[in-house]
């Protein structure tokens, strides 16, 4: 198959952003996922109580992980730079000729 053509493509008429359920739905994904890492970096620490600058580490880890959850599920997403097919129309003259001025 070939590369589809240009004109070929869909033309963008709008720049609107995604619908506002799709948005929470990716906010309420990213912090499903941000607070489910928590709770196994502290049962890591748990694991390694032996080590105790591992279990350190797993447990300053987790600490910020509520607040920073928080910060971006209530974010709203960045924009996309995309490089969308836009109509372009033709330049085009409103009159070509050059017009003699009368003064007077």
């Amino acid at each position: 198959m070939s590369e589809p053509d240009k004109r070929s493509a869909p033309v963008l008429i709008t720049e609107a952003q995604p619908s506002y359920d799709d948005q929470y739905a990716a906010r309420k994904r990213k912090y499903a996922l941000m607070m489910g890492m928590r709770f196994p970096c502290l049962i890591l620490a748990g694991v390694f109580y032996h080590t105790w600058w591992l279990a350190l580490a797993f447990i300053v880890l987790s600490i910020p992980l509520p607040w920073v959850a928080v910060l971006i599920a209530n974010d709203r997403p960045p924009r996309k730079a995309e490089d969308a097919h836009r109509y372009q129309r033709d330049a085009k003259a409103i009159e070509s000729t050059d017009h003699r001025v009368i003064d007077g």
